[in-house]
């Protein structure tokens, strides 16, 4: 059974994980070739997980393979916890591998490696700049303290507690209206440096579970807040996750365990 006859291997992966329904769930799916892109955005869509990543091996060799994530509504440029899921299936089955490359089409090659019982990933710092936003403040709610942006429509808006962040009830119909955005709403942790909670409407995903991507930009904005290279971060979904965050130049590493839920076969 082949991808020729419609036989795809499929991996159900929760990410930011030690134990099962916790963390952001993955789908994972290698590759032979890829599929029309209609197809995999309608395996998205059917899989309906915050994102589906797909990979097959790197043709150019840049890296060991390429790497596309689809939410259920359309194609992103980044994506941690389906990253860091695709290589925990990679090195899962490669137990004499340490680490594993992926060439994305927007992010540059993104590096996985082993940490301990876990993994670190390797992308890129998004540092974000004080902008304002009030139009995003009147749909989130609360009384943020600033509010910051990065040019990937990453939106940091932060809050002086916890409490009101968890409190949030933000208007999501209207924040999808305003096209892929991500909507970061952030404040000292409980029991980690950071907390935040993630919202994505206008690419699918009403609140994420543990957004990797998020934390590429919360990486150095905490990094600059604390004063510090490294710290502990929560986020504070219905799920929750944790990742050890870690600025390094211009990489952020994130670090984190995963569970393989699921292994089994999609039929197209």
């Amino acid at each position: 059974m082949t991808q020729e006859n419609g036989i795809l291997p499929y991996f159900h992966v929760d990410a930011f994980a030690d134990r099962p329904f916790t963390g952001n769930q993955a789908a994972v799916m290698p590759l032979e070739s890829w599929l029309d892109d209609a197809v995999l955005q309608a395996i998205g869509e059917e899989n309906n997980f915050a994102e589906t990543a797909f990979y097959l091996p790197d043709p150019t060799g840049e890296a060991d393979y390429e790497l596309r994530w689809f939410t259920p509504t359309i194609e992103i440029g980044l994506c941690g916890h389906a990253t860091l899921a695709s290589g925990h299936i990679i090195l899962s089955q490669n137990p004499d591998k340490d680490q594993v490359t992926f060439r994305t089409r927007k992010a540059g090659v993104l590096t996985m490696m082993r940490d301990g019982e876990g993994y670190a990933l390797e992308l890129p710092a998004y540092p974000p700049a004080p902008k304002e936003r009030p139009d995003v403040v009147a749909l989130i709610g609360g009384t943020p303290i600033e509010t910051q942006f990065h040019e990937g429509r990453y939106n940091v808006i932060r809050y002086e507690t916890a409490d009101e962040v968890l409190a949030l009830k933000p208007d999501l119909k209207a924040l999808g209206a305003m096209g892929n955005e991500q909507f970061i709403c952030t404040a000292p942790g409980i029991d980690t440096d950071a907390l935040s909670r993630v919202f994505v409407p206008g690419g699918g995903v009403d609140e994420d579970s543990v957004t990797g991507s998020a934390h590429a930009v919360l990486t150095p904005y905490w990094a600059a807040q604390l004063g510090r290279d490294s710290f502990t971060a929560y986020q504070a979904s219905g799920r929750g996750g944790y990742v050890n965050c870690r600025l390094d130049g211009q990489k952020a590493w994130l670090g984190g365990k995963c569970v393989t839920v699921v292994e089994g076969l999609f039929r197209l």
